[in-house]
């Protein structure tokens, strides 16, 4: 897991944040005969015995960037300002070592004690590591007593000695805290507890014996088939849906973290490592930048990101698996971060041509740039690429409440605007809100209260969603005043603009929706009322920012200004009739 770092400048048109990627430093060339320094001072030696070390095809300390795809790829230089930040995280600053201003300082008389039970070593027998991190290390381990006596276990190890700020002792805490309240899905790690002594953390988890996602793809040659993608895309996806309903972001998603149960080859898949991971609420954004270089989405080089950060990264692994290589590579950190921002995918090379639109489509909707035009994890398990190949449970999209609270806000001009747009989605796009309206509990008559959206939500919650505060958005939703919506107007309301602009079919449904519009709901409007309908303050040059909205000829909407009116006043992007 690497931390990534960039440094936000203002667009002075006022489009979004561009990172400056600072130049990278190369380091000299040792000197012969001078041992060679671990590339991150805050890795911990083991004090344990360990096959691991002489099994590298086996470990995690061969993360993505030291693998072998397509083509050889060498690791990227270690740029100095990741590495300060990493450092700067995890307490472990040196002298004259480049300092970011973000996070603390190393702090003295910090609280490390967890209120995790001390009898560890009482109950399990320490075995030999089988993977290393950045936090710590992972042994195997087997049960002396208790309800797992005689059981193997996964122990995370986390050397107190390295957290020597607040932000690293919190980040333990952190990730506690999300992988106990996490619980009761298939495909994500099992939690069975913590504990604690002088010198360490101790996490005690499900012991996974099939290796690494990563393993996999290598010993298929580079690459799986479209059929046995879909198969562990489906499992990706099942889990980081259920992660994104409770509030929780994983924010370090790559091959690496997420392993086989066995060696069989339908084992099942688990997520691990939560050591990165966050809660966040569904109208909140984060902006301290973690991830791995490979994986890391735009926006959280921006400083600005939710959910849809995950979505990116698991975009990058749907891209490996299916052609062996990565979508963005540089010899460089900061190459790494330029191509991720500027640079678009290659979908012309071998194999691309010769796989499905389906599965093109699929990856395309993932690695959008723009964050609002990705597909959740719950939209990407109706895909038709996978949908159409298997029976899929679909859970909640909290995506839907966010859409549904903005259109409960929205003017009545914008509600008609959204109703026209509704009205152009095909079969296979109405089958996902089909489903997201179901899973709301419909009435004998076929309608749903915003009290629906609170009683739904609570029968698939957590204990994570009272750290997330999904629960807090949710009553919030509920508390609203409006009628009861049945389906049609319930598609309006959970449509996302931003998402259709994602489309190739965009701009048919936007002249379709358009010409409905014209015919049910357009009709002359000053633009005094226009300003008014849209809540704009009286300060505002309202016949400047909107003369382009309404026909000089016959005083209607225009075509422009639907399209504005369909995303709201605020939007910066917006495109031109």
């Amino acid at each position: 897991m690497g931390l990534c770092h960039g440094k936000p400048i203002q667009n002075p048109d006022n489009q979004e944040e561009i990172p400056a990627v600072p130049k990278i430093e190369e380091p000299p060339p040792p000197n012969p005969g001078t041992p060679k320094q671990p590339k991150f001072s805050f890795y911990v030696p083991s004090p344990l015995r360990s096959s691991y070390k002489s099994s590298p095809a086996n470990s995690s300390v061969n993360s993505t960037p030291l693998r072998i795809f397509k083509r050889p790829f060498p690791p990227p230089s270690p740029a100095k300002h990741i590495k300060a930040l990493l450092a700067r995280r995890h307490g472990s600053v040196k002298p004259n070592e480049a300092s970011i201003p973000e996070g603390s300082e190393v702090e003295l008389g910090l609280d490390k004690s967890f209120g995790f039970s001390k009898q560890f070593f009482a109950k399990y027998e320490l075995g030999e590591e089988v993977g290393r991190g950045h936090f710590g290390y992972t042994c195997s381990a087997k049960a002396k007593k208790g309800e797992l006596k005689g059981e193997e276990v996964a122990v995370k190890v986390i050397p107190k000695a390295k957290m020597t700020t607040a932000i690293a002792i919190e980040d333990v805490r952190r990730e506690v805290r999300i992988l106990s309240s996490l619980t009761g899905h298939k495909n994500l790690v099992q939690f069975y507890d913590a504990y604690e002594d002088e010198d360490n953390v101790y996490i005690v988890m499900e012991l996974c014996k099939g290796g690494e996602l990563l393993d996999r793809i290598l010993s298929r040659g580079g690459k799986y088939s479209e059929e046995d993608a879909k198969v562990v895309m489906v499992q990706i996806l099942n889990v980081v849906s259920f992660c994104h309903l409770q509030g929780v972001v994983h924010r370090d998603l790559k091959p690496e973290n997420f392993l086989f149960t066995s060696k069989d080859e339908k084992s099942t898949l688990k997520v691990i490592d939560f050591g990165l991971s966050d809660f966040v609420k569904p109208d909140e954004r984060l902006n301290d930048i973690v991830g791995s270089a490979y994986y890391v989405a735009p926006e959280v080089l921006h400083r600005s990101y939710g959910t849809e950060a995950d979505m990116w990264s698991i975009g990058v692994i749907a891209y490996i698996l299916l052609c062996g290589s990565r979508p963005f590579w540089a010899r460089t950190e900061s190459g790494i971060f330029r191509a991720v921002l500027k640079a678009e995918p290659s979908f012309e090379e071998a194999p691309w041509p010769s796989l499905s639109a389906e599965a093109k489509d699929f990856v395309k909707r993932l690695l959008n740039k723009d964050y609002r035009k990705r597909m959740t994890a719950s939209q990407a398990l109706s895909h038709p690429w996978i949908r159409d190949s298997q029976e899929i449970k679909i859970s909640l999209d909290i995506i839907i409440y966010k859409l549904v609270r903005a259109y409960i806000c929205s003017s009545s001009l914008r509600k008609s605007s959204l109703r026209a747009l509704a009205k152009t989605l095909t079969v296979t796009q109405l089958a996902y809100l089909q489903e997201q309206f179901a899973l709301l509990g419909p009435n004998k008559n076929g309608y749903i209260s915003l009290q629906n959206l609170k009683m739904s939500l609570s029968k698939n919650s957590t204990d994570a969603m009272k750290d997330s505060r999904v629960l807090d958005f949710v009553n919030m939703v509920s508390s609203l005043q409006y009628r009861k919506l049945d389906f049609e107007e319930f598609a309006a309301a959970a449509i996302s603009v931003y998402q259709m602009e994602g489309l190739d079919s965009w701009e048919q449904h936007a002249r379709s929706a358009y010409e409905l519009f014209e015919k049910d709901g357009n009709r002359p409007i000053m633009i005094e009322e226009l300003a008014s309908e849209l809540g704009l303050s009286p300060s505002v040059p309202v016949h400047v920012v909107l003369q382009d909205w309404v026909r000089h000829s016959d005083g209607k909407l225009s075509f422009l200004g639907f399209l504005k009116l369909l995303h709201g006043v605020s939007s910066c992007s917006i495109p031109k009739a």
